[in-house]
């Protein structure tokens, strides 16, 4: 379906495709999306979930994250370009998730396989809201577009707590998890880049605005998803790995002081 060529008027969520001159004033001021943010941060605040000081200063960059990149003019260059609406997308999983992720503590309770589970959903939102079908839905109707952004951070906040939260006797799962997630979305991300024709129909028009056609648009979205996101999955598993090697190396050398 393309609404632009059936003659079906659309409304996304974060208004009409902005001009170059209208973007800086384009921030998306929804006092319900205020509210929940707020309302959110406050009940972090009153519940201490995380216990530490680190752990509240990390969800606070986090969320204070979430909400910039849903409320900042980002949400209304979304509605122009396919690559926009990549970026918020990395911006909220890769950065934020984590972010918001480390402000909660461990929990050794884990179902079996729950590393590998967490990988499976977050995968399955990025493929499902990737695809052109569910992709032009969100155009059309709030509560899919919200849909979308709620399962997509979800999945992404379950997965990274699930990996950067993981005991030590889980780190080898943990890894292998986070490479499982690096591979598949660089594979969306090259699909979505070498395709030779436009794949979303939201962006057929929008992107000449910028300088861009749609299919430039659709592979600076895929290069996005491909590059910077596949470097952040990277330092995931190298981080870790690199601390867990390091520490039988200083019980050594203090057994050898000693």
């Amino acid at each position: 379906m393309n609404p632009y060529s059936d003659g079906i008027s659309i409304a996304p969520y974060c208004g009409s495709p902005p001009s170059v001159e209208s973007l800086a004033g384009r921030w998306n001021l929804d006092p319900v999306l205020l509210a929940v943010l707020v309302g959110t941060a406050l009940l972090y605040v009153w519940l201490r979930p995380g216990g530490s000081r680190r752990s509240a200063w990390l969800f606070g960059i986090g969320w204070t994250t979430t909400a910039l990149a849903l409320i900042s003019p980002l949400c209304a260059l979304s509605v122009s370009l396919f690559g926009a609406r990549v970026g918020q997308h990395m911006v909220l999983t890769l950065i934020a998730a984590p972010l918001v992720a480390l402000g909660f503590p461990a929990d050794r309770k884990r179902i079996p396989g729950q590393e590998l589970w967490a990988a499976f959903a977050f995968a399955a939102t990025l493929w499902v809201w990737h695809s052109p079908g569910p992709y032009g839905e969100t155009f059309l109707s709030p509560v899919i577009y919200w849909t979308m952004h709620i399962t997509t951070w979800g999945a992404a906040v379950f997965f990274w707590w699930t990996v950067l939260r993981a005991p030590v006797d889980r780190l080898g799962i943990s890894i292998a998890a986070t490479l499982m997630t690096g591979l598949q979305m660089a594979l969306l991300g090259a699909v979505i880049t070498w395709a030779r024709e436009p794949l979303y129909w939201p962006h057929l028009i929008t992107p000449f605005e910028w300088g861009l056609t749609p299919l430039q648009d659709q592979q600076l979205g895929g290069t996005l998803m491909w590059v910077p996101g596949g470097v952040i999955f990277l330092a995931a598993i190298v981080v870790p790995l690199a601390l867990a090697l390091r520490r039988p190396v200083q019980r050594t050398g203090a057994l050898r002081g000693a």
